[in-house]
């Protein structure tokens, strides 16, 4: 947790635009918690308590103060099945222990995997989720559902978002948007898709519950897999998130505390009839552009979502789509890297295919986590075989007859074949030197081979000795190396 007077400043040092701001994230909310709710196969109801308890718990404990948690379509589609099968109150079980599940990561500290995680990746992965956010709202523009008013609209909210800013920053331009819009189509009457035709508002706050399902292994062997995915898939989504806001507030934030915050808002969720949820990179991304930078924006966010719902439900049901379509178009344009198109071809390849292969595999399966962990991946292999190509050996004769090696680069499971293939088992001379003072062993592959080249020099008559080792590896070496002890290649044979 920071300190005290930090905390409050998060609290308290943008008032205004964090209310503002927060504003507008409720609103964009609504639509979009009941969208995931009937994703999910649940009652809107379930998405919009899990929206409002989700941002005001992280607005609290979260460790990224700016950025909005709420229901997500990344953790819903996960839910689809145990609904189905199990019904509503195996899906609070399981978002309550998936809540436990991110707790004990924090604990565990387990937030550094996210350096782990390349430029090329987050880049994929915000440029996917930016598609993914566009097509989202091409069923609010299709022609056999709507009218041609909805095209008009929409344009006139994407032309106040982003004309108004240029007049005056007093005020958000989507909310102006919203305002405006929802205004003209109550006065005139126009036929246009409302938030109401998506679904049903509460009208009741929520109230506490203990999930009605047997406390017993069976019930564990049910909902633990599910609990664990929607854990791992949100903290990936959500720490990739906070990576994105922290560079556009050129600000830094705890990613152990997120994990804790979003674990302690998921158990409380599932505790008053809501689903499981994570940060919105879209909220987020709209959070910002309006101005919010505290906590206080999704606290409020999370507050006037409750209040627009159940008190103010019948004129937020009023609002027209195409605003809410409008902003979310912004955000989509906002949130695409669209310097990474040009970048194509001056970063190296490997970059480029990694950042193209998690666009595809993101917008392909909808998954996020599917999209993230096939660019990791890519990215290591890219890494490993990058590093080996730097990876080489060469040897010279010294008049006495000593032949020796000098290994240069990283020794590592990418660069033993290499290594091995090095070393000249023809032509044995009496004596081998082998020189690792420009390099580095960094695993049991790389000690492994070492074993097998000198062990074989033995066999044929020389003697092997290795100069050169830096501390560290002289550390691993003499734990895990078995050519300096008794039985070495009896006990080599084995491994």
């Amino acid at each position: 947790m920071p300190s005290w007077d930090i905390y409050r400043q998060q609290w308290l040092g943008n008032i205004r635009r964090d209310l503002l701001s927060g504003l507008v994230v409720a609103l964009a909310l609504i639509p979009e918690a009941i969208a995931f709710s009937i994703i999910a196969g649940v009652d809107p109801k379930v998405g919009l308590y899990a929206s409002f308890s989700i941002a005001v718990i992280t607005a609290i404990a979260g460790g990224r103060p700016g950025m909005i948690s709420a229901a997500t379509a990344a953790t819903a589609v996960l839910m689809v099945t145990l609904v189905r099968d199990h019904g509503l109150e195996y899906l609070l079980a399981a978002t309550v222990l998936a809540g436990l599940l991110q707790i004990g990561m924090g604990l565990l500290r387990l937030g550094f995997v996210m350096r782990y995680v390349s430029k090329s990746v987050m880049t994929g992965f915000v440029n996917a989720l930016a598609i993914l956010i566009f097509l989202a709202q091409l069923p609010e523009l299709d022609p056999a559902r709507v009218t041609g008013l909805t095209y008009v609209l929409t344009v006139a909210g994407l032309a106040i978002i982003y004309l108004l800013p240029r007049v005056t920053r007093a005020v958000p331009s989507p909310l102006v948007a919203i305002v405006v819009l929802t205004a003209l189509s109550m006065a005139f009457g126009w036929d246009v898709r409302t938030v109401g035709d998506m679904g049903a508002l509460p009208d009741t706050l929520p109230i506490l519950l203990i999930p009605q399902v047997p406390l017993d292994a069976a019930t564990l062997a049910i909902i633990f897999p599910y609990a664990l995915a929607v854990a791992v898939v949100g903290l990936l989504e959500s720490l990739m998130t906070q990576n994105l806001v922290d560079e556009l507030t050129e600000t830094r934030s705890s990613r152990n505390q997120e994990c804790i915050g979003q674990g302690l808002a998921n158990t409380a969720t599932g505790f008053i009839g809501g689903m499981a949820g994570c940060a919105m990179i879209g909220q987020s991304m709209i959070n910002v552009k309006s101005g919010g930078r505290g906590r206080l924006s999704c606290f409020a966010a999370g507050v006037m979502l409750l209040i627009l719902c159940v008190f103010l439900g019948p004129w937020v049901a009023q609002i027209p789509m195409p605003a809410l379509v409008a902003i979310m178009i912004m955000v989509s344009i906002g949130t695409f890297s669209w310097g990474s198109i040009g970048n194509l071809r001056s970063h190296p390849r490997s970059s480029s295919v990694v950042m193209l292969a998690t666009v595809v595999a993101v917008v392909w399966t909808h998954n996020l986590a599917i999209g993230v962990l096939t660019g990791v991946l890519l990215s290591g292999i890219f890494f490993a075989a990058k590093i080996a190509r730097l990876f080489r050996v060469t040897s010279e004769m010294a008049p006495d007859g000593t032949r020796t090696y000098r290994v240069h680069g990283q020794l590592f499971y990418g660069s033993v074949e290499d290594f091995t293939a090095a070393f000249d088992l023809r032509d044995v001379p009496p004596r081998v030197v082998i020189d690792v003072s420009a390099a580095h062993v960094w695993d049991i592959s790389a000690v492994q081979a070492l074993d097998a080249v000198v062990l074989k020099f033995r066999r044929a008559g020389a003697q092997v000795g290795i100069v050169g080792l830096n501390p560290a590896s002289a550390t691993i070496l003499e734990r895990l190396a078995l050519h300096d002890k008794p039985g070495a290649a009896e006990r080599l044979a084995t491994h």
